[in-house]
Order: structure tokens, then sequence, then C-alpha cells
């Protein structure tokens, strides 16, 4: 057991046994000193002390309270589509982790091009743009900063902030939260010790809560905010070579590995087992992985060593990998995620309709 996987299952509460127990002794005190460090943050905001800026559109803030795997990305394509059925020009502000602009601000999407790479834009803002057409991308550390490059040259009418819950100094006319169904504030703990960005009190900021990887019908309440659920959903398979689609009966009778580089791979990995598809080898990669020579390698061993027909990642992943020019890149499939929304009391799209009808 890896090092990450391990720490994951102390914070997420299912790890419980003498090395966990003094994991727990000793990082209590530095996730006590964290989560108030954080509380007074907040506050310092909510005084007045520390300004937040305000641009002169609508802002949706799409974010979580824990850390990794909730569903980020869907959750912002969701809410891109929904307003643009709607007819409103949308751009995302998001940070561009791991990419070599990150920090500056740069526009990735132009809604009719994809200017950038996730070499220089990151793996997200990237599937972003790829995958929702008409949506426009702009990356930034300072987000009000990028929205204001983004208003100036793209002229939206309504920006998505990405994982936005804890970017406080930028005022949001809508704050949706996610949280993970099945283990919304893991140990309880903020960080190191557990999951938590920052303390629970902190939701009382959000105006709505979806939750993610929800079941069938799931009725979730008592948090004192509206909540709808949502589910995750593999909903197709592409060559990454060709663009193809891939039928998923070709992926159930074939001897299939997979790897990711994301928050959660054991989430993804057990996705494909209840497709039916049955993994011969699978294989765990640091969040954002780069896919330098080393991951190179160790997909190319895990291709041989599975005697794989197929080699299936996330999107987010396979962004990274379009014209690696491997001798497995012919196997190589890349899964859809998409989130299905359950809200029969239609909370989401009514927070939609309330804070965009000034715009009509």
């Amino acid at each position: 057991m890896s090092r990450a996987v391990w720490w994951r299952g102390v914070a997420e509460g299912s790890n419980n046994g003498m090395a966990s127990l003094a994991m727990k002794l000793l990082l209590a005190p530095f996730a006590v000193l964290y989560g108030m460090a954080l509380r007074v943050r907040a506050l310092l905001y909510q005084g007045g002390i520390l300004s937040i800026h305000k641009l002169p559109c609508p802002v949706i803030s799409i974010g979580n309270i824990t850390v990794g795997g909730t569903g980020k990305t869907p959750a912002t394509m969701l809410v891109a589509k929904e307003l643009q059925k709607r007819g409103y020009r949308v751009a995302v502000l998001s940070r561009g982790y791991g990419g070599s602009l990150e920090g500056q601000v740069a526009v990735v999407s132009d809604g009719e091009s994809v200017l950038l790479g996730p070499e220089q834009a990151g793996d997200e803002p990237c599937l972003l743009a790829q995958t929702v057409p008409g949506l426009m991308v702009v990356i930034g550390s300072d987000r009000y900063q990028a929205g204001l490059v983004a208003l100036e040259r793209l002229k939206p009418d309504v920006l998505l902030l990405d994982d936005g819950f804890q970017h406080i100094r930028l005022h949001r006319d809508l704050n949706i939260l996610l949280l993970d169904a099945t283990r919304p504030f893991g140990n309880g703990w903020t960080l190191p010790l557990g999951m938590l960005r920052e303390s629970r009190s902190a939701m009382r900021r959000a105006d709505l809560a979806l939750f993610t990887r929800c079941r069938l019908g799931q009725v979730i309440s008592g948090l004192g905010l509206p909540c709808c659920c949502s589910e995750h959903c593999l909903t197709g398979f592409n060559l990454l070579e060709t663009g193809n689609e891939l039928p998923l009966e070709r992926l159930q009778q074939g001897r299939v590995a997979a790897f990711a580089g994301i928050a959660d791979p054991s989430a993804f990995f057990d996705g494909l087992q209840a497709l039916g598809i049955q993994l011969v080898a699978t294989l765990a990669l640091p969040d954002h992985a780069s896919y330098a020579d080393d991951s190179l390698m160790l997909i190319e061993r895990l291709a041989a060593d599975a005697a794989a027909d197929w080699l299936v990642t996330t999107a987010k992943d396979g962004v990274k990998l379009a014209g690696c020019n491997q001798t497995w890149s012919n196997k190589l499939v890349t899964a859809r995620l998409e989130l299905l929304l359950d809200d029969p009391d239609r909370l989401l799209q009514s927070a939609l309709d309330k804070l965009l009808s000034s715009l009509r």
C-alpha cells in the first residue's frame, strides 16, 4: 500500500489501526491550528478587514470543502451546459494548476479555438475547453484579474469560478458546494489529519449543496441549506488516437488494464468494473500526473505485464497523453465522465434562473 493510499484511508476514517492512531495523535494539534487559521481568515473577509472584489457580471462558484475527488470538473461542465442551454455566453475562471503558466492570467479557449495545451494551462482547464463546445476558459491564480481579462477580451454573460469555495476574495452571486455523498467530511478533521480544507462551519457560506456519487433516488437533508443529488456516470469510451467511439462490449470482452492520475483512482476503477469491465491490472498515479518518461515507462510495463488488449484512463489524463506516440498508443481508451443530476425539486435550475433573471 502506498503512503498516499494509506493517508487517504486515515483521512476518510476507514483506516483505524495502531499506526493510524499514532498519526492522529501526532497531527491533531496541527489540524486544530490549521482550522483556526482558516476561520480567522474567513472572519477577516466577513468583517471587511480583507477586501472582497466584485466583478460587473454574475459569478457562480463551484467548489468543495474537502481535498480532491468530489467531481468539480464534471460539475463545472454540468452548470456550464445548463447556462448555455439558456443562451448565455459562459467563461470559466480556473487556477491552471500544474501548467507552466500557473500564476499567470491567460486565455485557454475563446469559445471557438483552444489556444493553450495542458503543458501550459493544466489538465482541467484544457479538458473543460475541449469537452464543452463554445465554453471560454481563462486561467489565473488571481481570479479577479482573470475575470477582468475574460470580461475585456471575451465578453461573457456569466463567469464560473472553478474550485472557488475557498477563494473568498472574489464575490460570488451563487455559491455551490460539492460534497461526496459516500464520505462528505472524511474523518471530520481538517488538513493535515483529515480531508477537510476548512471546518464544517464554512458550509454556511454556501447557497446550495450538490452531492456527488449519490445512489439513485437518495435523499439528503439536515445540512441547513438546499441539497440536490447527482451520480458519477461513465457515459462512453473513445480511442485517444482517432477519437472514434469504442463500444462498451469490446472492453467487456477484452483484457483491460486501467490507470489514472486523479485524486481518487480507486473510484474510477470501481466505476469501470461496475460496467462489467474486468480489470486485469490497475495503476494509480499521482493526482495531476505530468506523464514524463518515468510515468510512460510504468504504463508500458502495465500493458506488457497484463497482456492488455486495451488501456483505459480518464479524459483528464487523456488530454495530457494526446500525441504521446508510444507502442501502446493504439490501445489507449479514454472514459467520458458526466454528472447525472437527480434534482426532482429543480433546486439547481431554480437557483440559476433566479440569479440570471437580472440579465433578461
